[in-house]
């Protein structure tokens, strides 16, 4: 005999599977979430910006951090450096950011959004915002309760093995 089964919170969101094993297992939380929030990163900036994830993620810690260097820049998201300035380069063909030498060291370069730049930040983070709260069935409260949680998290980076 087959039991129709209700939504139920220990099911997965998709595939209707148990999982009642992972309820607390922030890892599988995590990546189950990410799933909802980079699909509408997807629709929100990915296509009408062709902007990827991460290239989104350095442009704004350049408009929020300007002066920056790439090295703290690829410390801040954990990547090489080479990594990084690959990322940086493809931002700066897309005229959306500019380096300049350092005035304290000439060898080392800053970042520094353009105008152009400047200008995606705010309306990309404004539509993923207006977004995720029209999608999510979370209250405004709950919204910066989980942001702010999320980033408790992120801070034990240096912390774990």
């Amino acid at each position: 005999m087959t039991q129709k089964r209700s939504a139920r919170a220990d099911l997965t969101p998709a595939g209707r599977m148990e999982e009642a094993r992972l309820q607390k297992v922030l890892g599988y939380q995590l990546a189950q979430a990410a799933l909802v929030t980079d699909a509408i990163f997807f629709e929100q900036v990915g296509k009408p910006f062709n902007l990827r994830p991460v290239e989104y993620t350095v442009l704004t810690l350049i408009a929020e951090n300007p002066g920056g260097s790439l090295v703290r820049l690829a410390r801040a998201l954990s990547v090489t450096p080479p990594n990084i300035t690959t990322m940086v380069d493809r931002l700066e063909a897309k005229g959306l950011i500019a380096r300049h030498a350092s005035e304290q060291d000439r060898r080392a370069h800053v970042l520094h959004v353009t105008a152009k730049g400047a200008e995606l930040v705010r309306k990309a983070t404004q539509r993923i915002v207006e977004a995720e709260g029209a999608a999510l069935p979370l209250t405004a409260g709950e919204q910066a309760i989980l942001a702010e949680l999320l980033h408790k998290v992120a801070l034990a980076r240096g912390r774990t093995g």
